[in-house]
């Protein structure tokens, strides 16, 4: 009768613990030894320096919700950061639909039209054409890279006044083409998604595709795709906001109101505040209106990057 030795069988046990949970615990380990050597002066350093700029983002926000429940005469009677003495959050928001026979939700309309296509489109053009250019070697690539960042240095507002002439020229100018066409180029979002798909798409990965007898346009949709999800949607969030926040673009193309996105809007309104005070009312109440898709987009999206960042934290 043979007889086991417990004491091999325990190293055995041990032997065949998982590699993904000795890769968490040497993970663990090394942040708590950096940690651990870190000094409470940098701590604190670091905690008030996010501080600082988690006010600079928030107090903005903080002024609009406080103010968008003020009446006209307790925008100018009372303190920007305390609530009035009427609480008419409501009522200033009904006021603000039902403003100019209804042309704020219009106005929201083009503006969801605008950021919405506009950003899916250019994050998927500024996604393949970031593929191409990390995983493809071709006559000219380099001179493709300089002209993107070139396109990432030139501001919008220094192209608006020649994308004018050249859209009236062609006679699509207070269109929604004129605004939509170039919210499709993103050379920040091209050059962010060559620079991750060199880093998130192995070439193997490439190669055994091929063998199996994938197509390019496969490879890119089925296999490179989804190893680009958190570059997709930093892609996506970027260019929503970009698109959404738009002011010299719209103000140099349209003409009608009707075609208006929000931020023209509001700043129309803002512009009858002179002669008609009441025009304050609304301006803040559709200032409030417009952050709220933005800060719905960002919490969807937020686990996406949760998840792109966890599994690129145990790859190795």
């Amino acid at each position: 009768m043979s007889t086991s030795n417990p004491t091999s069988t325990t190293g055995r046990r041990k032997a065949a613990k998982p590699a993904r949970a000795r890769k968490r615990a040497a993970h663990e380990n090394r942040t708590g030894a950096r940690d651990a050597g870190r000094k409470p002066t940098t701590t604190i350093l670091i905690t008030a320096i996010l501080v600082i700029v988690a006010l600079y983002f928030l107090v903005p926000v903080y002024w609009v919700l406080i103010n968008s429940t003020k009446s006209t005469e307790d925008l100018f009677g009372t303190n920007g950061f305390w609530f009035g003495q009427d609480f008419q959050l409501w009522e200033n928001l009904k006021a603000v639909l039902r403003a100019n026979d209804g042309i704020f939700p219009r106005w929201g309309l083009n503006s969801l039209l605008y950021a919405g296509l506009g950003s899916v489109l250019a994050t998927y053009f500024a996604t393949a054409a970031g593929y191409a250019l990390a995983k493809y070697r071709f006559p000219g690539r380099r001179f493709v890279y300089v002209l993107v960042l070139g396109g990432v240095l030139v501001p919008g507002t220094a192209i608006a006044l020649p994308l004018f002439f050249l859209f009236s020229s062609i006679g699509i100018t207070n269109t929604y083409w004129s605004v939509l066409i170039p919210s499709l180029v993103s050379p920040f979002g091209l050059f962010l998604a060559s620079i991750y798909a060199s880093a998130a798409v192995p070439d193997e990965l490439l190669e055994a595709g091929r063998i199996d007898g994938v197509g390019e346009l496969g490879l890119f949709h089925r296999l490179a795709l989804p190893q680009l999800i958190p570059a997709i949607v930093t892609i996506l969030l970027f260019q929503f906001v970009a698109i959404w926040n738009n002011y010299m673009l719209p103000l140099v193309m349209l003409a009608d109101e009707t075609l208006y996105p929000i931020t023209l809007g509001l700043d129309n309104w803002r512009a009858q505040t002179d002669r008609l005070p009441e025009f304050y009312q609304l301006t803040t109440g559709g200032a409030l209106l417009s952050v709220i898709p933005l800060a719905i987009l960002i919490l969807v999206l937020q686990r996406f990057w949760r998840g792109g960042l966890t599994e690129g934290s145990v790859k190795g």
